[in-house]
């Protein structure tokens, strides 16, 4: 009888312990399992529960019960899932890209294509891992490295990201300026351009009071506007169908073209993009709790990117083979850029009812339009990511805008006039963006491979190994880029040494985050921990 009392005693203590155990993780982490309203109101997050589009199926007995269940394919809800991927893609159209097609397709022909196909596959394995990671985890990429870096390295991913937003924005900006003086037949400045193009921070405001879809239907309209006029373009100059398929299937490559096809292979990774399209996949409504629920979300925004990305890339296709049938091997294939492409269009190919002069300038503003707007919207999650900033939106939009706007006007008003200059600042604003890189995808490899951060959605072992294959390659390429910059522009004893001290930090700071990634993630893993429990709690 007495041993009896003693087992209960004991089982009762276990369960006490057990209780005590639940309690002090509920004690220790109180805000990491709350209510969605209460998370929204003490932390900033990508979209509000009221923003979110509801995904609206019919529940079967099936899908109650099991958190497994994936419902089968359904056009109706692809066509909802639809428009983070087409938005996320803009960032491979901007006018920097632009630039570095045409050049390619002046100075290397049709034999770099192949590398753009692959270099758009590249980046497309990178977007996926970036909607795969802000839908399993409910978090975007800025917010975890909140939550998973000491304050020091937290403040350097930022101003990293912020630099490399502000790069971006430079040379956007600068497109739709080009774009808007071309369109005036020269009557309206560069600066007045820039100007112009500032008030697209209030268009997006406006915009985005009427809800996410309308915002995704304007970029849907200026994306057409792009496709329909480089393929008049394209269409209009008939380039060699035979040589676009040659230089699609056959890699080539040579010395001389070189510096192209790192230009092509590093437009295509923006570190902003990779920032920005995780946030864009939490817009719509979706219950983290059901597995099957987040599978089926990666699912359409698998096959969303995918078509998104091949819209981009024969847009890309368009702009490389138009100059490639104009300009390769010509006196002008070198000194072509965004400021001038339009006047030696026009020289070539002279008028007719729609000039194409206006056509590309039709093009290049959308271009330029679309991806200022979306460089808005990644500097709002970056900023409230990184500083957890609670601001009002038309404040946060207006101080993100003022970060690229003001030195843009400067550089505007500063390279007004000279062609060869701006050229030599694009060329620095690539290599800004380029510098950047690394701290942009080392961190999002870290988390999408741990599976305290991404539990059952964690990307395979063969997968993380493909995607730091390609990462590091993708490093190494624009570290090339790098390299043969310096070389070219470094002069003088002092900022050659300046230089090397910068570059030793530059690669100590990238074999920390590298380092730092073989350890668990502390704080996901409480997270994880803490959910577990309140499973069994409840």
């Amino acid at each position: 009888m007495s041993s009896q009392i003693r087992e209960e005693e004991s089982s009762k203590e276990e369960a006490g312990k057990d209780t005590a155990e639940v309690s002090e993780f509920k004690r220790l982490l109180p805000s990491q399992s709350p209510s969605p309203s209460s998370t929204d109101d003490e932390n900033e997050v990508a979209f509000e529960s009221r923003e979110k589009i509801v995904i609206v199926d019919v529940e079967t007995p099936e899908s109650i019960e099991n958190v497994d269940y994936v419902p089968p394919f359904s056009w109706k809800k692809l066509w909802l899932f639809t428009g983070p991927g087409f938005l996320m893609s803009i960032a491979f159209l901007d006018p920097g890209n632009l630039e570095g097609d045409l050049q390619a397709g002046a100075i290397a022909g049709y034999s770099l294509l192949w590398l753009l196909m692959w270099a758009t596959i590249t980046g497309l394995l990178i977007q996926l891992l970036s909607a795969r990671l802000g839908v399993a985890t409910g978090r975007h990429l800025a917010e975890l490295c909140r939550e998973e870096y000491p304050t020091w390295a937290r403040f350097m991913l930022w101003f990293m990201a912020e630099l490399a937003l502000v790069g971006a924005d430079i040379q956007e900006v600068i497109g739709s300026a080009i774009a808007i003086q071309i369109l005036s037949n020269g009557a309206l400045p560069l600066w007045a351009g820039v100007l112009i193009t500032a008030l697209d921070c209030f268009i997006f405001l406006f915009l985005e009071n009427y809800g996410v879809r309308k915002l995704e239907a304007v970029f849907a309209v200026l994306i057409a506007t792009m496709a329909l006029s480089f393929a008049w373009m394209f269409g209009d100059t008939k380039p060699s169908g035979k040589e676009v398929l040659i230089g699609i299937l056959i890699p080539r490559l040579s010395s001389k073209t070189i510096r192209q096809a790192v230009g092509v292979v590093g437009c295509v990774i923006m570190p902003h993009n990779v920032f920005l399209h995780s946030a864009l996949v939490q817009s719509r409504k979706i219950d983290p709790k059901k597995r099957g629920r987040v599978q089926e979300a990666l699912n359409y925004y698998s096959i969303e990117s995918s078509v998104a990305l091949l819209v981009s890339f024969m847009i890309n296709l368009f702009v490389t083979t138009v100059f490639a049938k104009g300009f390769y091997g010509t006196k002008q294939a070198n000194n072509l850029g965004l400021v001038n492409a339009g006047r030696y269009l026009e020289e070539k190919y002279g008028g007719g009812l729609f000039p194409i002069l206006y056509i590309w300038g039709i093009g290049l503003l959308a271009a330029g339009q679309s991806s200022t707007i979306t460089g808005t919207y990644a500097g709002q999650f970056i900023m409230g990511g990184f500083l957890n900033l609670r601001l009002k939106k038309w404040l946060r939009a207006l101080v993100t805008r003022s970060f690229a706007i003001v030195p843009t006007i400067i550089v505007a008003l500063v390279f007004n006039t000279s062609e060869a200059s701006l050229d030599i600042l694009n060329e620095w604003l690539n290599v800004l963006q380029s510098i950047q890189i690394p701290f942009a995808l080392i961190p999002l490899l870290t988390f999408a491979s741990k599976e305290q951060v991404m539990g059952v959605f964690r990307i395979s072992p063969i997968l993380e190994r493909l995607a730091w294959t390609v990462a590091a390659l993708v490093i190494l390429i624009n570290g090339y880029l790098l390299l043969d910059f310096f070389i070219s522009e470094v002069k003088g004893l002092l900022f050659g040494l300046l230089i090397c001290i910068w570059a030793a930090a530059y690669i100590a700071f990238i074999v920390y985050l590298v380092s730092r990634g073989s350890a668990l993630p502390s704080t996901w893993f409480s997270i994880e921990l803490s959910k577990r429990y309140s499973v069994i709690g409840s």
